[in-house]
C-alpha cells in the first residue's frame, strides 16, 4: 500500500483527504466539477494511513449523493489493468465500500458495478461481502457459477476455494450457492468446501503448535528465540510472556531477570515483558537498560512492556522519563497523560507541545496526549488541540482532537462542534450532536438528517433524536 500524499488542510483536496465535516461544506460551495474530481481523487488513491481503521466510505458517498456525481471514475478505477496485477485489496476497497453505501441508498448504478466487478475483478471477495449485505438472493444466485468458476477443478482449486468458503465474511452468498438447484454442479462444488473448511477448522484444533503443559522456563525462551528465525515480522515474545505466565513460579524469577538482562534477542523481550506485567521491581531498570540496546526488537519490547505497567512505581518513572527523547520517552508521556494525576498537567502539556514542535501532528504518541489533555482539562492546551484537529491526517486523532476540545475549550459548540456533524467518523458525528449549537440553521437540518439517516449508526442517530426532545437542554 502507498504511502498517502496529503495535500494542505486548507484546500479542498485536504479537507476531503482528511474526512472532515468542513469538506462536505467547502464542496457543495465549490464548482460541482471541481467537487467531483477531488472527490473522485480521494476515492481512486485512499488517503488513509490505515484503511483498516479509519472510515471514509460513508462520507464520500453521501458527498456523491449530494452532488449528484457520476460513477464513471470509480468504474474506470475498478476496470484499470492494476486491478489484475495489484493483489492489495486496499488499491480498491475504498471504492468498493462508496459503492456499497450507494447500493443502500439506493443507486442502482453502483449496485450493477458492484455485481461486474464481483465478476470479474481481482477483489472480488470485497465485493461479493458488499453484495451480500445489499443483494437480492436472485442477483446473488446468477453470480454463482462466475465467482466458483475461478477456482479450477484441480486438488489445488478446491483447496482454494474451501479456503475462500470458510474465510468468508459475510456467508450468505456461498449459502444461496450451495442450495440453488439450477446450477447443480456449482452446489455441490460449494457443499464440498463447506464440510473441507470445517474439516480444516477441526484438524487445526488438533494440531496446536505452541508450548505445552510442562514445559520449563528454559524452553519457552527458546520457543521465543527460534520463532524470531521463523518469523521475523512475526516475533514471539508476547505469546512467549502469556506462555510464562503458565509455566514460571517464584523460583525462575532469577532466571528470567538473568534472561532480561543478558539473554538473545527474543528471550530478553519475553523476559522484559513477563517481569512488567508482574511489576517485578527489577523491571524498571532492565527496562531502561534495554531501552538503549542497539537491537530495535529489545529496545521496542523495553518500551511496549512499560507501557503494560500499572502500578505507582511506573508512574514514578514516568515522571523521570517524560524529558527523554527516546521511544521510552514517549511513553512515560503518553502514562502520565493516561494515568497521572492533576500535578501531572504541566508535565502533559509540555510533551504535548514539544511533541506537535518536533514530531507533527501525526505523532503515534499524540493519540494518548491529546487524550489526556481532555481528561486533565487543560484548558490552555485548546490552540494546540485545535491544531491537531485542523492538519492531522488522521480521523481518529481529529476525534480525540475534538473530545479532549469539548473538555477544554469554551467556544467548541459554536466552533468545532458544527463541523464536526459532517465528520467522516461516527464517533466524532456523536460528539458533535450531543455538543453543537442549534443557532445555526445548518445544525438543525444536519441533526434531522443524522437521525433519519438508515445508513447511520444507532449511537449517532440517538444523540441527534436526543436534540429534539422536549427536555433537551439548548445550548
Amino acid at each position: 500500500m502507498f504511502d498517502p500524499d496529503i495535500a494542505p488542510s486548507g484546500t479542498l483536496l485536504g479537507l476531503l483527504q482528511r474526512g472532515r465535516g468542513d469538506g462536505t461544506l467547502h464542496a457543495l460551495a465549490a464548482p460541482r466539477d471541481e467537487a467531483l474530481a477531488a472527490l473522485d481523487q480521494c476515492v481512486r488513491r485512499d488517503p488513509r494511513h490505515d484503511w483498516q481503521v479509519e472510515n471514509r466510505s460513508l462520507y464520500y458517498a453521501r458527498l456523491y449523493l449530494d452532488l449528484a456525481g457520476g460513477l464513471d471514475g470509480i468504474e474506470e478505477h475498478l476496470f484499470d489493468p492494476d486491478d489484475l496485477l495489484d493483489p492489495d485489496e486496499g488499491r480498491t476497497g475504498l471504492a468498493l465500500a462508496v459503492l456499497g453505501h450507494l447500493a443502500s441508498y439506493g443507486r442502482e448504478d453502483a449496485l450493477l458495478l458492484l455485481r461486474r466487478y464481483a465478476a470479474t475483478g481481482g477483489n472480488w471477495r470485497w465485493a461479493l461481502d458488499e453484495l451480500a449485505l445489499r443483494d437480492d438472493d436472485t442477483a446473488l444466485a446468477a453470480l454463482g457459477e462466475r465467482i466458483v468458476g475461478r477456482f479450477p477443478r484441480t486438488p489445488e482449486g478446491e483447496a482454494q476455494l474451501a479456503a475462500a468458503v470458510r474465510d468468508a465474511f459475510e456467508p450468505r452468498p456461498w449459502r444461496i450457492w450451495a442450495d440453488d438447484q439450477h446450477a447443480p454442479a456449482t452446489a455441490a462444488r460449494v457443499r464440498a468446501a463447506q464440510e473441507q473448511g470445517a474439516f480444516d477448522r477441526w484438524q487445526r484444533q488438533l494440531r496446536p503448535t505452541g508450548p505445552r503443559p510442562g514445559w520449563s522456563v528454559r524452553e519457552v525462551l527458546e520457543w521465543a528465540q527460534e520463532g524470531l528465525a521463523l518469523h521475523p515480522v512475526q516475533p514471539r515474545h508476547g505469546a512467549g510472556a502469556r506462555c510464562l505466565n503458565a509455566v514460571a513460579g517464584p523460583e525462575d524469577r532469577l532466571e528470567i531477570i538473568e534472561a532480561a538482562a543478558f539473554g538473545p534477542e527474543a528471550a530478553r523481550a519475553t523476559a522484559l515483558r513477563y517481569l512488567a506485567e508482574h511489576d517485578d521491581p527489577q523491571a524498571l531498570d532492565l527496562i531502561e537498560a534495554a531501552a538503549a540496546d542497539p537491537s530495535t526488537l529489545v529496545a521496542e519490547a523495553a518500551v511496549t512492556a512499560f507501557e503494560r505497567m500499572r502500578g505507582p512505581a511506573a508512574l514514578e518513572r514516568a515522571r523521570l522519563w517524560v524529558h527523554r527523547t527516546d521511544g521510552l520517552g514517549a511513553a512515560a508521556a503518553g502514562m502520565l497523560a493516561c494515568r497521572g494525576a492533576e500535578y501531572d498537567a504541566a508535565l502533559v502539556l509540555a510533551a504535548l507541545r514539544r511533541t506537535v514542535r518536533t514530531e507533527g501532528p501525526d505523532a503515534p504518541v499524540l493519540w494518548d496526549l491529546v487524550d489526556g489533555t481532555g481528561r486533565l482539562a487543560i484548558r490552555c492546551a485548546a490552540p494546540v488541540l485545535r491544531h491537531v484537529y485542523r492538519e492531522t491526517s488522521s480521523s481518529h486523532l481529529r476525534g480525540r482532537a475534538a473530545r479532549a476540545l469539548a473538555a477544554t475549550d469554551p467556544s467548541f459548540a459554536a466552533g468545532f462542534a458544527v463541523e464536526c456533524l459532517w465528520d467522516c467518523e461516527e464517533t466524532t458525528r456523536e460528539l458533535a450532536a450531543r455538543h453543537a449549537t442549534t443557532a445555526d440553521a445548518r445544525v438543525v437540518d444536519q441533526l434531522r438528517r443524522l437521525a433519519a439517516d438508515p445508513a447511520e449508526e444507532t449511537e449517532v442517530q440517538t444523540a441527534a433524536v436526543d436534540r429534539f426532545r422536549p427536555d433537551a437542554t439548548a445550548i
